[in-house]
């Protein structure tokens, strides 16, 4: 099954000639491709384009308030999510926990 455009729930299913999310309720045409201009495009320190459940590899040190120590050069950071802000990737970072990264101190793990 193709998985949601809009949640990425795999439990999609068809209706018609129409596939259809149960869990955010989304209906699309599977033929048809779909070209959304205000999607988000979120790239990588190298120009490559970033996707919602990408691992990317920090290239920096990062300080983190609060903590005394910093994130590491080369922490893997897996299961990435895009969102429309300053920091522009949710994650969940090993011995951190959850925070945002700007993609411009990440590489995409290929």
């Amino acid at each position: 099954m193709t998985p949601c455009p809009k949640c990425n729930s795999t439990y999609t299913y068809e209706m018609d000639h129409l596939m259809v999310c149960p869990e955010c309720a989304h209906e699309w045409n599977p033929n048809e491709i779909e070209n959304d201009s205000d999607a988000l495009i979120v790239k990588d320190s190298n120009g490559n384009i970033l996707k919602d459940g990408d691992s990317v590899i920090v290239i920096k040190d990062l300080p983190v308030k609060g903590f005394s120590k910093n994130i590491k050069v080369g922490t893997k950071v897996t299961g990435i999510r895009l969102v429309d802000s300053d920091h522009n990737i949710d994650c969940k970072i090993p011995g951190f926990g959850s925070m945002g990264l700007k993609s411009e101190f990440v590489k995409k793990v290929v």
